[in-house]
Parts: structure tokens; C-alpha cells; sequence
């Protein structure tokens, strides 16, 4: 049988929920990875870290990755700004210094004052990110200046839990400055365009744990997209996910990418039975030994074609003990 990778010349998958959660592997991640020999491009909204930093932590978790394997909305950002200030202008760095480098790669040049005048703010994830730097980028920012922000993510996965994201401080600036920036990162266009040149593909992939970036940015680009269920986006809000953000594929975790098309593909399973039933839908299952799962790419061709219900009912035990793992209780 065919996986579902091999359908694939290239995958695109997100790091964090995706792979690892902070520093550590999610199980089974890095086993999945490595058993293809499809191109495999690690594209992260994370602007936190260099190419090379990522791609040696990738190493050291296993995973044979190089530099040129790993594609940040870093670059995209700092690819998106260039192309709209002269060079040698000043862009004002709201992040690390990784995000500097790629600013200063491009021939601009880094500072970390509105009083240097810079033409533009670029804006990523720092775990150092405080109001001295904000208030800076809100004084650029009502200056006139370009204003890009890496990502939006509100949240960010660590093996501690949902951690704030880049868009949280993005929300800050917006806020105080009442401007809108231009966006590099998932669901955005720039860092999936970019990353689909960089692995010279035609059948790519997107994998990532995430409906409002990974999801959305590979249907916004028309790339089929594989959500696995373990980062940030839940069973409901998958039975919920509006149409720009349905992915063509559901599992567990990156194991799905080598099991068949049809143990992933989101439509009819064997042995569940999803309907709508007024405001409710109602999840059957005959089968002893069931998986979520099957029930969740069986349960969401329905709920997508029935959006309006407001609850979801198991019928007999087995169904029941699938809703409790979504964290649903049932009546």
C-alpha cells in the first residue's frame, strides 16, 4: 500500500507542535520523519533562531537536517521589508539577533531606536520581547514606518504548555499604534511561496498542528495540507475550522505521513457513523477497539457539511470514550 507521503515530491512541515514541544521531540516525530526520502523543508513561524541554529537542533534530536533545510519567517520577513526601503536604510529589530542577522543580510541595517530614523519595523518572537523595545516600534510605527510582523501566532507550544506568541505583542503594537503590519509567516503567503521555491517542488505537502496557520496557509497557496493533533489545535476546533482552514488530512501525529492516504484522508471510516441531527451531531461507533482519530476525519466531512449544530452526542460507550479524549464530556 501507497503512504501518504509518497504521494508527495517534498514535505513542508511546521516545528513547533509539529516535531518538538520546546526542546523536546513529541514521540514518535523523529522515527516519522525519517523513513521517506521525499525533501523534507522544516518551515517554522518562529523567528526566534537562525537556520543553523534550528537545523543543529534538529540534528541533535536525530533528524539529518542542514542548514539549507530550514526555512524561518525570519527570512521571510527580512526578504519582504528589502523589497520596500532602499538599501543601507534603517529597520528597527523587534526580536533576537537572529532576525537582525537576516535584516542585515539583506543590506539593510539593524537598529533598536526610533531615534535612528529607521524606515521599518521588523517584529518576530524574543522570549526577551518588553515594553523599552515596544514603545520603541510604537514611535517608528506612528513615524510612518514599514511595518512587518514575522508571524501573528498568538500562542506559542513548549513542553510546558501554550506559551504568548509573537501576535501577542503584534496585538500590543496594534493597540498603541492603531496600524496594521504586513505579515511574512503562515497563513501569509511570503514564507510558504518561499518555501515552495526552496525545495523546487511541484507536489508539496504542508504539515503542521495548527488550522489558522499551517492549515490555512497551504490552502491559501493550494497546497494539500496534513494536521496532526499535537500542538495547538483541538478535535473541536477541527469539527468547527471554517472553510479556508479544513485540512485534506488528519492524524494522530507525523506517524500518519506513513500510514496510507486512506487511514488519513477526512471523509467516511468503517465502523463510525456521524450525522446531523437538528442542533446535534451524533457520533456511532461499531467497532470494539476504535481510534479518535477515524472518528475525527469521519465526524468532520459531516460537521463541515452541517456547520450549524452546537453539540456533539455520542451514541453507545465506545463513542463516548472518543469525546472524553477530546475533552468533551458526554450526556
Amino acid at each position: 500500500m501507497t503512504s501518504l507521503r509518497a504521494a508527495y515530491d517534498a514535505l513542508l512541515v511546521d516545528l513547533d507542535g509539529t516535531v518538538y514541544a520546546g526542546a523536546v521531540a513529541i514521540p514518535g516525530a523523529i522515527e516519522a520523519l525519517c523513513k521517506g526520502a521525499e525533501r523534507v523543508l522544516y518551515v517554522t513561524n518562529n523567528a526566534s533562531r537562525a537556520p543553523g541554529e534550528v537545523a543543529a537542533h534538529l540534528r541533535d534530536l536525530g533528524l539529518p537536517a542542514w542548514d539549507s533545510d530550514v526555512i524561518t519567517s525570519a527570512q521571510s520577513a527580512a526578504g519582504l521589508v528589502s523589497e520596500q526601503i532602499p538599501v543601507g536604510s534603517g529597520v528597527l529589530i523587534v526580536g533576537t539577533e537572529a532576525l537582525a542577522e537576516e535584516v542585515r543580510s539583506r543590506g539593510l541595517r539593524p537598529v533598536r531606536e526610533a531615534s535612528a530614523d529607521p524606515a521599518a519595523v521588523v517584529q518576530g518572537h524574543s522570549p526577551e520581547t518588553g515594553w523599552v523595545i515596544l514603545a520603541e516600534a510604537a514611535l517608528a510605527i506612528r513615524a510612518g514606518a514599514v511595518w512587518v510582523a514575522a508571524n501573528v501566532d498568538p500562542t506559542l507550544p513548549s513542553d510546558r504548555g501554550l506559551l504568548p506568541g509573537n501576535g501577542s505583542f503584534v496585538a500590543a503594537l496594534r493597540a498603541a499604534t492603531g496600524a496594521e503590519p504586513q505579515v511574512a509567516g503562515k497563513p501569509a503567503s511570503p514564507l510558504m511561496r518561499d518555501a515552495v521555491d526552496r525545495a523546487s517542488s511541484r507536489r508539496p505537502l504542508v504539515v503542521g498542528d495548527r488550522l489558522d496557520t499551517d492549515i490555512e496557509g497551504g490552502r491559501a497557496a493550494g497546497i494539500p495540507t496534513l494536521l496532526v493533533m499535537t500542538g495547538v489545535s483541538t478535535a473541536m476546533d477541527v469539527l468547527r475550522a471554517p472553510a479556508g482552514q479544513r485540512p485534506d488530512f488528519i492524524g494522530d501525529d507525523l506517524g500518519a505521513l506513513n500510514a496510507t492516504v486512506s487511514e488519513s484522508a477526512v471523509g467516511p471510516v468503517e465502523g463510525w457513523s456521524v450525522h446531523s441531527d437538528g442542533d446535534e451531531l451524533v457520533i456511532s461507533c461499531s467497532l470494539a477497539d476504535p481510534r479518535p482519530n477515524d472518528a475525527l476525519r469521519a465526524a468532520s466531512a459531516v460537521a463541515w457539511a452541517e456547520p450549524t449544530f452546537t453539540r456533539v452526542v455520542a451514541n453507545g460507550d465506545a463513542a463516548a470514550a472518543v469525546l472524553r479524549r477530546w475533552g468533551i464530556e458526554p450526556d
